[in-house]
C-alpha cells in the first residue's frame, strides 16, 4: 500500500471546503468484492450522523464522523519536502521500502 496508517495527506479533489487541504490518515478501508481502497482524513469529509439514546430518559445525539474518500484523491505528503508526491518503493537488503519521487528520500 503506498499511503499508511498516520501518514499526511493533502486531498485533490472532492468538494470546495476539502480540496486542498491536509490530514493525518486514520484509517484504510479496502473494498475486497471492487479491490478498491479508501482513506480515512482525521477532520476532513465530515458527515452527520443521528444517533438514538440507549436508554429510556436520555437524549439522542448528533455526532459527527469523518467519512471515506478514495485513495485516488489523496496524495502523500512528503516529510522533508512538506510537499504532495508520489511514492515508490525501493529495495533496500531484504526489506522493501517507500521513497518519495520528488526528493528520492525514505518515507519509512
Amino acid at each position: 500500500m503506498k499511503i499508511k496508517t498516520g501518514d499526511n495527506v493533502k486531498i485533490l479533489s472532492g468538494r470546495e471546503d476539502m480540496r486542498g487541504k491536509t490530514g493525518k490518515v486514520l484509517q484504510i478501508i479496502t473494498n475486497k468484492k471492487t479491490n478498491q481502497s479508501y482513506v480515512v482524513v482525521d477532520g476532513m469529509n465530515l458527515r452527520k450522523k443521528h444517533m438514538k439514546s440507549r436508554q429510556r430518559g436520555y437524549q439522542g445525539q448528533v455526532i459527527e464522523l469523518p467519512a471515506p474518500i478514495h485513495m485516488s484523491n489523496v496524495m502523500l505528503i512528503d516529510p522533508k519536502g512538506k510537499k504532495p508526491t508520489r511514492v515508490g518503493y525501493k529495495k533496500e537488503g531484504s526489506k522493501k521500502v517507500r521513497i518519495a519521487k520528488t526528493t528520492g528520500e525514505l518515507i519509512d
